[in-house]
């Protein structure tokens, strides 16, 4: 195996889970954007209006505990997607002066546009693996080290 000036193994040979991990990332994440773009989303303006889709978020708190994102980012996912009239930001039912996240129609339609063309690019990039039960392992597989990676977490 090949390695730098370093002694680190080059990208295109490594077989650790960390760099095939962040290359996947990276790459789907590349696949995936245009995808959001043209749906008029970002990559975390998807996952809120996902989240959003099976319940309101009592708070942006909440929404970015669940999300694993700073408060700050949250509050700016929030705003653009109230912007675009995806999302909306309610007086609170026991709390009013919490701002509880909701999800409004056009954002459910454009979810759903947005999941379904997702799902292309993921059946597109599923295919190259070759038979229908490789990708299926493969997912599996994902799943299994995220589920992992949870019971890791302190």
């Amino acid at each position: 195996m090949s390695t730098n000036r370093s002694g680190v193994p080059m990208a295109d040979q490594r077989s650790d889970l960390h760099w095939l991990a962040l290359r996947l990332c990276r790459g789907l994440g590349a696949l995936e954007l245009p995808v959001m773009r043209g749906n008029g989303l970002s990559l975390w303006g998807y996952e809120v209006l996902v989240r959003l889709a099976d319940h309101p978020a009592d708070s942006q708190l909440e929404l970015a505990g669940e999300l694993d994102l700073d408060k700050s980012k949250i509050v700016r996912v929030v705003d653009e997607l109230e912007a675009a009239g995806y999302a909306e930001r309610v007086g609170g039912k026991v709390d009013r002066r919490r701002r509880a996240v909701e999800i409004t129609a056009p954002g459910r339609r454009v979810m759903r546009s947005t999941a379904a063309d997702l799902r292309a690019v993921e059946q597109r990039l599923l295919s190259r693996l070759g038979a229908a039960d490789d990708a299926e392992a493969a997912l599996r597989g994902l799943g299994l080290l995220v589920a992992a990676l949870r019971s890791e977490e302190v």
